[in-house]
């Protein structure tokens, strides 16, 4: 598998390619683009480190937010660092502005430099005699094809942060062109990032691939199905589609509410499941640690490594260090459900709160790491005083907990080892909860609505009861089902950077993060525990104006036609 840490920025490429190639004797400084997307490269070896390089701007999001995951600036964790200068602890209690937006979430300048290189990528690869053919085509058309992709889900997390982003088509601006763009519509920013998919989809790689050692780094048709099928989502959800910040304004959302969008999200959905090319791995904790599974749709590619146990995992080890970065909160661990699929506030249940992680729904061992759990040889004790919790100087748990998603199988070793530590940027999971999701906005929760989360909660392991339903209740209604499939994403996809922006499309941040988040503190006496709810945070800051992030100051200062968000 190709090693992002390997790929090569574009000056070091054409200083290789100048240095390297017996007909290409000229000056360094005279070497341009042309030796690039080279007419006498019928590999195209030099355009295709080029389209690495393009690649290079794939986030992986472990602890890729000043050194924390960014769902701890959500409610479902925070950063054990607990300083009000983490970028998370700063985005999650509103302390910036447009000026001083963290620069791990103030992506405008990086994600434009991600669409110009691929824009110069798909302007120039036409002259590149390609001779490798994929399905009867020159490979260099399914390499254009990846580089549109890139391109469409560097808009996507623009739009996602911004809104309307001004579009660039395939141009590729010289220092001497007019930038001075207007920001288009958010509307015409969704027309364009779908269009895109659907115009790359047939020329793209298919699925199962047949070199995924080689190749499994790359999008699929299935790949841009489901990012269609993503932004659809997003487009029809209550921010942008009836709840727009700014009702008249074409830039932060639509204008109107539309049930058909809710429609055209659900069919982009039911079209990736109907390829039958994906599926839910049978183990849960699997799909983050298995290669090439049967659930990832796209990747970005880490390669093997220990670097989330290390960065992660809990402390109190002296042969396997943990430096504790995220600590999630009770609210995420109550969250989770029962074995029987119950929430823990129904009587029903069989919850115990003196005994509070026995019986729980099995992705709730499969993230947290809690207080009596099993990791390297040993149990867990995060009760004041304990092994993993020392009230020392050293950082730990803020909460009572530790995350263990992403995570080996190290219960029963003594030491961390490698492991595939990719970030699942697409995995079929999402696209049958996106299904259920917004089939249950247009029909209600009908069968096929029923089913699709039937399937993750089986998948996850919950008992089927006596009336084979996992957990949920015959005859819900459109908002009992609503609330069903939030949940069931907060703890499908915890740490996946999905809460984050979930609670935001979803217009109901200004509830859950105007609350105190809590954790758990332990007290031990003899053989009793105590558990005792905490406060570990008081954000009580997010306005309606944080839905959407500010356009970054400088952007406004130097472009008159640049208008700024609402509120900004």
């Amino acid at each position: 598998m190709k090693n992002y840490k390997n790929i090569i920025a574009i000056t070091a490429l054409i200083l290789a390619i100048a240095g390297c190639k017996k007909y290409e004797q000229f000056p360094v400084d005279k070497v341009t683009i042309n030796y690039v997307f080279d007419s006498k490269d019928s590999l195209g070896s030099n355009a295709q480190k080029y389209l690495f390089n393009i690649y290079g701007f794939l986030k992986n999001g472990h602890n890729r937010v000043g050194n924390d995951y960014l769902d701890a600036a959500s409610d479902d964790a925070i950063s054990s660092a607990s300083s009000s200068t983490n970028v998370v602890t700063i985005l999650a209690t509103g302390a910036y502005n447009s000026y001083s937006l963290p620069a791990d979430e103030n992506l405008w300048a990086y994600y434009y430099a991600g669409i110009r290189d691929a824009n110069e990528f798909v302007t120039n690869i036409g002259v590149v005699p390609v001779m490798a053919k994929y399905n009867g085509y020159s490979m260099k058309y399914v390499w254009k094809s990846e580089a549109r992709f890139l391109r469409a889900m560097f808009y996507f997390e623009l739009v996602k942060r911004y809104g309307g982003v001004p579009l660039l088509g395939d141009k590729v601006f010289k220092i001497s062109d007019n930038v001075a763009l207007p920001r288009n519509s958010f509307d015409d920013c969704i027309k364009y990032i779908t269009s895109e998919c659907d115009a790359i989809k047939d020329s793209l790689l298919v699925a199962p691939i047949a070199d995924p050692n080689a190749d499994s780094h790359r999008p699929t048709k299935g790949s841009a199905m489901a990012l269609k099928a993503r932004v659809l989502l997003y487009a029809a959800s209550p921010l942008f589609n009836g709840g727009n910040i700014d009702a008249a304004n074409p830039l932060t959302g639509y204008t109107n509410f539309s049930a058909g969008r809710w429609a055209a999200a659900a069919a982009a959905a039911k079209d990736v499941m109907n390829l039958g090319s994906y599926s839910l791995l049978s183990n849960f904790k699997d799909v983050f640690i298995t290669q090439n599974n049967s659930e990832i749709l796209f990747m970005r590619e880490v390669g093997n490594n220990n670097n989330i146990e290390t960065n992660n995992g809990p402390v109190g080890f002296t042969t396997a260090g943990g430096k504790g970065q995220t600590s999630p909160t009770q609210e995420l661990v109550n969250s989770f459900p029962m074995s029987n699929g119950l929430p823990i506030t129904d009587a029903a249940s069989t919850y115990d709160s003196n005994n509070p992680y026995n019986n729980r729904d099995p992705r709730f061992a499969a993230t947290i790491i809690y207080n009596g759990a099993q990791w390297l040889n040993t149990q867990i004790q995060t009760y004041e005083g304990g092994q993993s919790k020392p009230n020392s100087t050293l950082q730990q748990t803020q909460t009572g907990y530790y995350m263990r998603k992403f995570m080996g199988n190290f219960e029963s070793a003594n030491n961390y080892s490698s492991h595939s530590s990719d970030w699942l940027v697409q995995r079929y999971a999402d696209i049958v909860l996106a299904y259920a999701e917004a089939q249950n906005e247009v029909a209600g929760p009908a069968q096929d609505v029923y089913d699709a989360v039937i399937s993750i909660r089986k998948r996850a392991g919950i008992a089927a009861g006596s009336n084979g339903l996992y957990g949920l209740t015959a005859g819900m209604s459109k908002d009992q089902m609503r609330a069903i499939i939030q949940n069931e994403r907060r703890i499908e996809f915890a740490f996946e950077e999905s809460r984050y922006w979930d609670i935001r499309r979803w217009k109901i941040a200004e509830t859950v993060m105007n609350k105190p988040l809590t954790g758990i503190s332990i007290v031990k006496q003899n053989a009793n525990l105590t558990y005792n709810p905490v406060t570990v945070l008081t954000p009580k800051f997010f306005v309606p104006k944080m839905y959407l992030y500010p356009i970054p100051y400088d952007e406004v200062l130097k472009n008159p036609n640049m208008k700024q968000n609402p509120g900004w």
